[in-house]
């Protein structure tokens, strides 16, 4: 086996791809063959790093350096300098620090914690390090009850949503008998902004596969099936490519490590319907039919995929399940608060600074995320909200930044713990416009199969709209309440019934800028371009004509020497003079 003293890691996940990182990996092998250092340093292409706002990212062992926002033409520099004499580029080091980068210094990366490290397409190095040992240990040592017991012990709740023990859906589906019985495993991450179990199929695909072949065991299951959208073709491919190496070393398939136990998985493609994250229109559409939810009971642990026994975890839940074989459940058990153990990732979006993939300890506070691990808000702007648990949260406002971040916590203050989407706001951010957009999503999304759905979300949209669009009237707050209370009651699904959180939550924090909106006809964040217009300050003017030049509908007129004016009616409200006033003479009336 060849060895190299040092390696290039190259971020290959989807952020950086798009960011030109294939092209910067290629420039690298160039660059190495001109300077003869090919057999001395090795490009390796991983999953994401978590940094996105930064990205493309690169790691050069063994020194650990971290280089941001790096470009094709960077590359020369950086192999010249740091992989030939030794010198770190210190203008690409990420935070211009010396490893010392804030961002990570809170983190724990369990289930990342191959994410950015090894090439997911190679088994060799998830093998190198300690892949599949856990099924080995499990298939070779332990009964499928000393398993369940384990992950029960390691307090392990469900990282899709709901937050559900895992070990004790684990023995439900055991406890059940028939002659067959599944494995699924949900990888449609639908809520907006969210991309964690995207970002860990790219970088560790095979942490999931050992997972699942576990769970199979301790349920007593030979088949499994990852239900992943089309649209994460990156985090597609990487799976086949791990299924097929999986197999070709009998990690997959018949007979696995000579035991008698066979287990096999299968790949669905979804087509982005959010409503088959919810269990049983994931179940459902993979059967071939329609995505709709069914009721419950029976639930999936007695009948579910093709009426038979069956689990269903999400990616990140499973990407923790050979880490507690391996580390013993009092390890896992050990992090985290009392009700809520382990680790939790985040993709943080929004309003911050360090936009990108985080993984921290539940019961870390939201200030900690967005100050100390987010890097704080952009351009000085006030922190005034942030929305967990994507359409099905709800959002926190300022005044409880300091709550921690676990599945009680959170539900307390009338939001959720999610998937993991974590969305940012600033203070020019309008909570009944994001209440809109949420809604927005639900509607669109919506499978129609009940009508509190289909029909009451439409209904409160509705509402929404007339709010923001200047047209509110009084009692309007009043009805949205109540639809979202009987929607909330009455829906057939979790998703339906979650679907009026984000009013709710902005309802209960920001109703006075719902009264704004209604009686005053203002939006306070000056966002709803209906009640808005924009104004030129007279005094302020220099009549040097750039707006009016800027302006796409001709809106702006005036002379030399004479402040321009702004026809309102003509106004389609863009922005684009404020924008490019030089004097600052143009400002936003709300």
């Amino acid at each position: 086996m060849q060895i190299f003293r040092a390696h290039v890691l190259v971020c290959g996940g989807t952020g950086c791809t798009s960011s030109n990182s294939p092209k910067i990996a290629e420039e690298f092998e160039v660059q190495l063959k001109k300077n003869n250092l090919e057999n001395e340093v090795k490009v390796v292409k991983t999953g994401c790093f978590g940094l996105c706002a930064e990205g493309p990212v690169i790691v050069v062992y063994p020194e650990g350096a971290m280089y941001t926002m790096v470009k094709v033409e960077d590359v020369k520099e950086i192999v010249e300098e740091h992989l030939l004499k030794g010198r770190l580029v210190k203008r690409l080091l990420a935070g211009n620090d010396e490893f010392d980068y804030n961002f990570f210094k809170k983190q724990m990366r369990v289930a990342l914690r191959n994410c950015g490290r090894i090439n997911p397409e190679s088994i060799e190095e998830y093998i190198a390090f300690d892949g599949y040992q856990a099924l080995a240990k499990v298939l070779t040592e332990m009964t499928p009850e000393q398993v369940i017991d384990t992950i029960k012990r390691s307090g392990l709740r469900g990282r899709g949503g709901a937050g559900f023990p895992t070990g004790l859906k684990w023995e439900f589906a055991r406890k059940s008998q028939d002659d067959q019985k599944y494995v699924c495993c949900n990888a449609d991450e639908g809520d907006p902004g969210a991309f964690m179990d995207r970002s860990i199929l790219e970088g560790d695909p095979h942490s999931v596969l050992e997972a699942m072949a576990i769970a199979g065991y301790a349920i007593g299951a030979n088949q499994g099936y990852i239900y992943i959208r089309a649209e994460y073709p990156i985090a597609v491919n990487r799976l086949r490519i791990a299924i097929d190496q999986a197999k070709e070393y009998g990690l997959l398939g018949k007979n696995i490590f000579g035991t008698g136990f066979d287990f096999d998985i299968e790949i669905r493609l979804g087509a982005g319907a959010f409503v088959c994250g919810e269990e049983t229109a994931l179940m459902t559409s993979i059967e071939g039919k329609r995505g709709e939810p069914r009721p419950r009971p029976p639930f999936p642990a007695v009948k579910g995929l093709w009426q038979k026994p069956t689990i269903l975890n999400n990616v990140e839940t499973y990407a923790n399940i050979p880490v507690i074989i391996l580390k013993g459940p009092e390890w896992f058990a050990s992090i985290g608060t009392e009700r809520s153990k382990g680790t939790k990732v985040f993709a943080v979006g929004g309003k911050i600074n360090n936009t990108g993939l985080v993984e921290i300890p539940m019961g870390t506070t939201l200030r900690e995320i967005v100050y100390d691990i987010g890097g704080g808000i952009p351009n000085g702007k006030k922190f005034k909200a942030a929305q967990t648990g994507g359409p099905s949260g709800g959002c926190i406002p300022a005044s409880l930044i300091d709550t921690p971040i676990d599945y009680d916590s959170l539900a307390q203050v009338g939001s959720m713990m999610g998937s993991g989407g974590l969305i940012i706001m600033d203070e020019d951010t309008c909570m009944v416009d994001i209440a809109k957009f949420f809604l927005e999503f639900t509607v669109e999304e919506s499978c129609g199969k009940c009508p509190p759905c289909r029909i009451g979300t439409k209904r409160m949209l509705e509402i929404l709209e007339r709010i923001t669009g200047g047209k509110g009237e009084e009692g309007d707050i009043e009805k949205l309440e109540i639809l979202a209370k009987n929607i909330k009651a009455a829906a057939l699904c979790g998703l339906g019934q979650t679907a009026p959180n984000p009013v709710l939550s902005t309802l209960r924090y920001f109703r006075d800028e719902y009264i704004a909106h209604v009686r005053d006809k203002k939006c306070p964040a000056g966002v709803c371009k209906s009640m808005m217009h924009y104004v030129i300050n007279a005094d302020l003017c220099k009549s040097c004509g750039i707006c009016a030049r800027n302006c796409p509908v001709g809106a702006i007129k005036g002379e030399r020497k004479v402040p321009y004016e702004i026809d309102q009616e003509k106004c389609i409200k863009c922005g684009a003079c404020m924008e490019k006033c030089p004097f600052k003479a143009i400002f936003k009336n709300a």
